[in-house]
């Protein structure tokens, strides 16, 4: 299982969200022939909603998915069928975004407010769980979706638990919005890994040594992409010929540390985050994570 596969194979990736900054590393495995050096024809796709990636993964009807921390281990809780297998970006890009100027500066201002939140099952509980530790005692919640910019920007909410400080900030800027934000692990919610590789226990059990190259060509992007930051950005932008390329440039320079330095888990981190998310009612169960976590070192 270490070395590469002799023949190509095909595996599909779904990603959390619309093709962004925050996926680049894949596109520079797939560009750069880091997949193929591995033995595999990978197919990135887009999800219709921000919880797909998850069930479809779960369900084995994709091979692996784009996840988040706090998803996956909700999932674990219900008993869905699903492993971390791998880390793109290691911690929150989540934050609690308002507008400047509104009259936010504490999270206790957001009293009687309406919060939105980006993904259903998973940033309204954690919403929930960041009211209850900043004294926010009661709010209306509004799921935005997709639509974060316009939401904040027609008044329709105060603030959105979900929007990424790199890629959020920066669009409201562009179009003349400060943006404030309340970053998630300053205000009581443990830390954890934004951006994780998820697949369902039957695929890793029939296509382990296929996962595991995927893993190790992802490290080996991210490891070329910090050493080579402007030609890994052409290669995205070549990729992704519709990305905005002035926004996304300088989203790229914020989430360039933010990259996952190594494949290895956090299994405390992971713990911590697990216990907290029982404590604070994101999900019903306790779930122990090392079931949870597949390791996949990216060594060979």
């Amino acid at each position: 299982m270490a070395g590469p596969l002799n023949a190509a194979e095909k595996l599909t990736v779904m990603l959390d969200w619309f093709p962004n900054i925050d996926h680049l590393p894949l596109y520079v495995a797939r560009e750069k022939g880091f997949f193929a050096d591995e033995g595999m024809d990978v197919t990135i796709l887009s999800p219709s909603a921000t919880t797909d990636a998850l069930k479809l993964a779960a369900s084995n009807n994709v091979d692996l998915a784009v996840s988040y921390a706090p998803q996956a281990i909700m999932g674990a809780s219900r008993g869905l069928p699903v492993k971390v297998v791998g880390r793109l970006v290691e911690h929150p890009l989540s934050v609690l975004l308002y507008l400047e100027g509104t009259g936010i500066v504490h999270p206790s201002d957001l009293n009687g407010r309406k919060i939105g939140y980006t993904v259903p099952g998973m940033m309204d509980i954690l919403t929930d769980a960041f009211a209850q530790i900043n004294g926010i005692k009661k709010y209306e919640p509004v799921n935005v979706g997709f639509a974060i910019v316009q939401s904040l920007v027609a008044g329709k909410v105060d603030a959105i638990m979900g929007p990424y400080k790199n890629y959020e900030t920066v669009e409201l800027k562009e179009k003349g919005y400060d943006a404030g934000y309340f970053e998630l692990r300053e205000w009581g919610i443990p830390d954890y890994d934004e951006l994780i590789f998820i697949c369902g226990e039957k695929t890793l059990k029939d296509k382990q040594a296929l996962i595991r190259g995927f893993v190790r060509a992802v490290d080996r992007a991210i490891k070329d992409t910090r050493h080579h930051p402007e030609k890994a950005l052409a290669l995205y932008f070549n990729a992704v010929p519709d990305a905005p390329q002035g926004m996304e440039t300088k989203a790229f320079a914020i989430t360039l540390p933010l990259y996952a330095s190594t494949q290895r888990h956090d299994v405390t981190r992971w713990q911590t985050f697990a216990d907290f998310a029982y404590k604070y009612g994101l999900i019903e169960a306790k779930v122990d994570v090392v079931a949870l976590l597949a390791t996949m070192a990216a060594e060979k």
